[in-house]
């Protein structure tokens, strides 16, 4: 029983010691004397038997925030402000009531929240990303670290996990941003700009090529954004990039089935059909090549219905007649004599047939490169694509009057197509 006595003695002994050492840093942090006071806290830390002491971390924390607020000593210790944090949670660790933090309201490590983002702010504005990217997610590690011991209000600091990934993504840092900018999407954050967190997500996962995840954030931002045509873009694109030309036609008519006035998008479907469709080489087109070319046919009448005075349509269907003429000129070539054996009579009708037959689809081609020149021939100054639908119509109305031999179309169009930069 003496023994116990004894050791109890010896003890206490100890613990009045170290509260008086606490004691001591706690009042030279109170005059200011904040190097004093670190010296005091380390030496009580230094030893093993304080390190399961509440009191002692709680007051390392308080010391160790003052030295990361002052600059001359942050210098010397610039770790200052994550050694703080680290004692605090070792505080609230070793003493689950924290009376003394709950007293002060968390103040403590709310006071480092407020300077770790200040911080990153500063360096924000300096364009000083990489260190910003730093400060922010230490500031977001504080905010994360208070909402799950239920002290702070919010669940997820969105301005902070914003510029955490924004300060990652300017300091070339994209795998990090992904990580903050997921956070954000995956809890469906939204508002006035935020719809491009999601288009990067699914563009970044898309680079990746991790389909499944660029997929999620499109849909995501679909269903945040539902009125943003990127979405539909975008997925159309990466349907475009994987070559299923089946899957990107299917695609383009359920966009059409559920706005059939989008006359843009009609018109995109169709180019892109007659890209399949059609090739200079006969034998490189598709088996139904014609049912196809006669869809595009239609489709771009369409388009004109809906957008009268939309050039590119005009000028997609007079290329389709005078390519029809361009084929047919082609097989009344093949008919020739071989060596001295004159062409026979039902040849000579079939290749006259064919000659007739391209004239006319030139003919039909004509009116549609004209409508070209009367909506934009007259126009002062033209936007690129306008001005190359024109002349591409010029041109094309060239070759067909040359062709006949009438110099006197070849000699008006020329001209126009001559003073194109000139005029336009």
């Amino acid at each position: 029983m003496k023994k116990l006595l004894l050791t109890t003695l010896i003890a206490a002994g100890s613990l009045g010691m170290m509260a008086q050492k606490v004691d001591k840093a706690k009042d030279l942090l109170g005059k200011n004397k904040i190097a004093e006071a670190k010296t005091e806290i380390d030496a009580v830390l230094a030893d093993a038997k304080n390190q399961k002491t509440p009191d002692a971390w709680y007051w390392k924390g308080k010391v160790y925030a003052a030295i990361s607020a002052d600059n001359a000593l942050s210098s010397q210790t610039p770790d200052a402000a994550a050694q703080a944090f680290e004692a605090f949670k070792k505080y609230v660790e070793l003493d689950d009531k924290h009376i003394a933090l709950t007293l002060e309201n968390y103040k403590p490590i709310a006071d480092m929240y407020q300077a770790w983002f200040k911080k990153g702010a500063a360096q924000y504005q300096e364009n000083k990303f990489a260190d910003a990217f730093g400060s922010f997610k230490n500031t977001l590690e504080i905010s994360d670290y208070m909402s799950s011991k239920g002290w702070a209000n919010v669940k997820l600091d969105t301005t902070v996990v914003l510029y955490t990934g924004i300060s990652a993504e300017k300091a070339n840092k994209r795998d990090d941003a992904a990580i903050y900018y997921a956070r954000l999407a995956d809890a469906k954050v939204n508002g006035e700009n935020m719809s491009e967190i999601y288009k990067w997500l699914a563009d970044y996962y898309a680079k990746k090529e991790d389909r499944t995840s660029s997929v999620k954030y499109l849909n995501l931002g679909k269903e945040l954004y539902p009125k943003d045509s990127f979405w539909e873009e975008y997925e159309m694109q990466m349907i475009r990039d994987s070559g299923d030309k089946k899957a990107l036609f299917d695609k383009y008519e359920s966009m059409i089935a559920k706005d059939p006035s989008d006359y843009m998008t009609l018109y995109n479907y169709s180019v892109e059909l007659y890209q399949t469709a059609y090739d200079t080489a006969i034998s490189k087109r598709p088996a139904n090549s014609e049912e196809l070319i006669n869809k595009v046919e239609a489709n771009m009448k369409k388009v004109v219905e809906l957008k009268p005075d939309y050039q590119n349509a005009y000028l997609v269907l007079g290329q389709i007649a005078f390519n029809k003429g361009v084929d047919l000129t082609a097989e009344s070539k093949k008919i020739r004599p071989q060596g001295n054996i004159k062409l026979k009579p039902e040849e000579l009708k079939k290749k006259d047939d064919l000659r007739n037959l391209a004239n006319k689809r030139f003919d039909e081609a004509v009116p549609y490169f004209e409508k070209i020149d009367e909506l934009l021939g007259s126009k002062g100054k033209l936007k690129m694509d306008e001005k190359k639908a024109l002349k591409d119509a010029y041109d094309l109305l060239i070759t067909i009057y040359d062709n006949r031999g009438n110099k006197d179309k070849v000699k008006v169009w020329e001209d126009k197509f001559n003073n194109v930069e000139k005029v336009h």
